[in-house]
This record gives C-alpha cells, structure tokens and sequence, in this order.
C-alpha cells in the first residue's frame, strides 16, 4: 500500500533539499532558475526546510546543516542546560552596569538570565534585539527597554535583517553582553546564524564596550559564521577557568576575562 502522493510543494521542497546536498548551498536565485517558481516561493520554501532543521538558512539562500560542526539549539532546549552556571554568570554581569547605563543584550539564555537580574535595578536603558528578553523586563518600571526591529528567528527569538541594522545605525550603547555559541584563538567569536552574526557586527560597531558571556561548552569551539575576532572584545565572562593558551591570548589583548565561580 502506498502513502498519499507528495503535493507540488512538497515535491519542490524535496528536490530542492536533494540540490542542497549534492552542492552543499543553494541560493534563491539558483531556486528560482531550477525549480521554475517565484522568490516568494523560493524563500518560503527554504524557511519551511529550516523549521524542519534539514538545512541552514542564510541572507540569500541556504547551505546544508550537516555542514555545520556545531549544531544550532532552540532556546527551549538550552533553558534545559547549564542553568545555574548561566545564572552565576548572569548575577556577576549586572555587577558591572551601573544606573544611568544604556546596555544590550543580544539573544541567548545567559543573555535572558542577565535581563532577569536587572529587573531589580532602576534607571537602565536596555536594548535588545531578542523578543523574549523585551517581555522578561516589559513589566519593570525601572527599566526602558527598545526593541530593535525585524524578522524574529523562532529558534533564539532574535529579530533580524534589514530593518534591526536601519535601527542599530542610530544607537549609541555604553556595554553591549553579547551571547555566542563559540569562542576560539583562531576564529574568535562565532554563531549559528549568519543573521545574528550580521546583526551582532553591526551592534559592537555602535557599543562602547563588547561584553562576551558564555558558559564553558563554548570554549574552544568555532560555530558556522563568525562574529569577531578576539582583538574586538574588552571582556569575557564565563563559568569555568580557560586552559592556559586562551587565557593568554585574551590578556596579550588586554581583554579582561572573569569567572562566575
């Protein structure tokens, strides 16, 4: 007995999936000209494919998950992991803001953590780009939060694209706590998202001072986009002493380094 038969979609989405793997990345344009169908189509198609996880999706077009060394976690999976090291890491960042500061916190569950604890703080502007963290502190009095604009990724809840970076271009932030899901000597700060990675550059541009929070699994690993180099951050604060070599790469860049012991 055979199943139903594949709908046109379905099939499309197939064998644009089956392009994926044989190249290993599509674009929109390159979907557009082999499987005959609209941009429209060809972006909903790869959108459709990456909610299902077979494929990451990037500013124009997408590249084949198994590709990517480190696999993207949705933010209900990593609430689920490290929880009271992320929050030792979050209650020693809030010491560093002071009131009057303007701080931003990019997605993230050590991110969301840290915007928890500042819930108890007056006179703090924060900007955020991740929607979750906006409603965690939309009932805080003594807090003003702004939301930068576009299209929110359901995986980190982060907004993204075009209309984040015509918002970004006009702040002007005194310390920006960014969340990774990699740090090493080599390829220095890095995400899944090749969306949050532009977003992240273009927030270290307008920040005086580039905080990366992050728990030890993030140590010695390089995820698919980079962010930064080291040379670009002034701090680190993470759980968990580093080995040696990336403890003195961080100080021959004068880049303070603290524990959430």
């Amino acid at each position: 007995m055979t199943g139903p038969a594949l709908t046109k979609g379905e099939l499309r989405r197939q064998q644009i999936l089956q392009f994926i793997k044989q190249k290993g990345r599509i674009t929109i344009q390159e979907i557009i000209e082999n499987f005959d169908c609209s941009e429209a189509t060809a972006r909903r198609d790869l959108d459709l494919l990456d909610k299902q996880g077979a494929i990451i999706r990037t500013i124009g077009g997408a590249l084949f998950e198994g590709m990517n060394s480190v696999r993207e976690v949705p933010f209900a999976e990593k609430k689920q992991q490290l929880w009271l090291e992320k929050e030792k890491i979050a209650r020693k960042a809030v010491e560093w803001i002071e009131e009057g500061d303007s701080v931003c916190l990019t997605g993230g569950t050590t991110t969301f953590l840290i915007a928890r604890e500042l819930k108890q703080m007056q006179g703090v502007t924060v900007v955020t780009n991740a929607v979750n963290i906006a409603m965690e502190l939309a009932d805080s009095d003594g807090i003003q939060v702004v939301v930068v604009g576009g299209v929110m990724r359901s995986k980190s809840y982060e907004l993204s694209g075009p209309l984040a970076e015509k918002t970004i271009e006009h702040l002007n932030i005194e310390k920006l706590f960014i969340g990774i899901d990699g740090i090493s000597i080599e390829q220095g700060i890095s995400t899944y998202s090749e969306l949050e990675a532009q977003t992240a550059k273009m927030l270290m541009a307008r920040t005086k001072r580039t905080i990366a929070v992050f728990d030890h699994t993030k140590v010695g690993k390089a995820s698919l986009f980079s962010i930064a180099p080291l040379t670009e951050l002034h701090a680190c604060l993470t759980d968990t002493r580093m080995d040696a070599a990336m403890e003195a790469e961080l100080d021959r860049h004068g880049i303070t380094v603290a524990y959430a012991l």
